[in-house]
């Protein structure tokens, strides 16, 4: 059985369990806006998705940072974002100057930090960036963010470079930059577009991990991403981080509640179909926000389902 497919039937199975324990359907107002990311990217994937079914909008971002902005002033309703940015935000460190009343609805799935290399470079482990052309995500992207973390703790100077995803891609199978790192999930369609042109390799992060936990306050874990996802022929270890779908404390709790319902009940829909990588959207994981608090009304809501 495809991965997705069992993905696809146990979150079914789960999700109609809990569904039964709910009079209350999901029901959330229209005029919903969701800051998402960039174009070729996971979030707008699952994005996209998640507004269907709650009719909304998506917006296209630079990702975490910008959605957190968005959703703290009113641009938006809703906001991915990774749980080290999220986290940072509300605590008020950088790169926030100031904490942030941010609530998540809920954990919603698995980032993996994908550090890529043209398939004949040289670089085989971080430590051989240094000197070297990377782009680390748009401004302000939880790629950026992380990116900056990663050489930091590695101790590792390259010479860093802010691009897009869809730019950022171009310029490696040019050969104008050595790598490029993104966050997202497995298989983000924009490197998979990229791999089915120019053969590309991932490196592994995971050596950097220890000391990145030292350095850091964040959720960063192990991660494996599937062999053949890029065409990659053995499976390659690299760090996630949760990503967390946010939203504003004066959000009304009976939009939130409506929003969390909407991810437990709707789970099958919105797994994008091209997803490989650990997904959560269960009621054991959607709470599981680390130090950023659920917002009251999704808490309800799970307290509801859950019976």
């Amino acid at each position: 059985m495809k991965r997705r497919t069992a993905l696809v039937m146990a979150l079914g199975v789960a999700a109609g369990s809990m569904a039964g324990a709910c009079t209350r359907s999901a029901e959330p107002p229209p005029g919903l806006r969701i800051a998402a990311g960039e174009p070729g990217g996971f979030y707008v994937e699952f994005a996209r998705l998640l507004a269907r079914t709650l009719d909304a909008t998506v917006g296209y971002t630079n990702g975490s940072h910008q959605n957190i902005a968005q959703v703290h002033v009113g641009r938006a309703t809703l906001g991915l974002s990774l749980a080290d940015v999220a986290e940072a935000a509300v605590a008020g460190r950088e790169p926030f100057g100031e904490p942030l009343p941010l609530r998540a609805i809920g954990r919603v799935y698995e980032n993996y930090m994908q550090l890529v290399v043209s398939a004949d470079s040289a670089i085989s482990s971080v430590g051989d960036l240094a000197g070297r052309r990377i782009s680390l995500g748009a401004a302000g992207s939880g790629a950026a963010i992380f990116g900056e973390r990663l050489l930091a703790s590695a101790g590792v100077n390259a010479r860093v470079d802010h691009n897009e995803l869809s730019v950022a891609t171009k310029r490696l199978a040019r050969g104008e930059i050595d790598a490029l790192l993104w966050s997202g999930g497995v298989p983000t369609p924009a490197l998979t577009a990229l791999s089915g042109s120019h053969a590309v390799r991932l490196l592994d992060l995971t050596t950097v991990l220890p000391a990145l936990l030292e350095a850091y306050d964040a959720p960063y874990h192990r991660v494996v991403i599937p062999a053949g996802t890029y065409g990659n022929t053995g499976p390659v270890a690299t760090i996630g981080v949760p990503n967390l779908l946010l939203a504003s404390r004066t959000l009304s709790a009976d939009t939130a509640a409506a929003v969390a319902r909407t991810l437990v009940q709707q789970a099958p829909r919105l797994v994008p179909a091209s997803a490989l990588g650990t997904q959560y959207l269960e009621l054991r994981s959607l709470i599981a926000t680390g130090s950023v608090p659920l917002h009251p009304g999704a808490a309800d809501a799970y307290r509801e389902l859950r019976g």
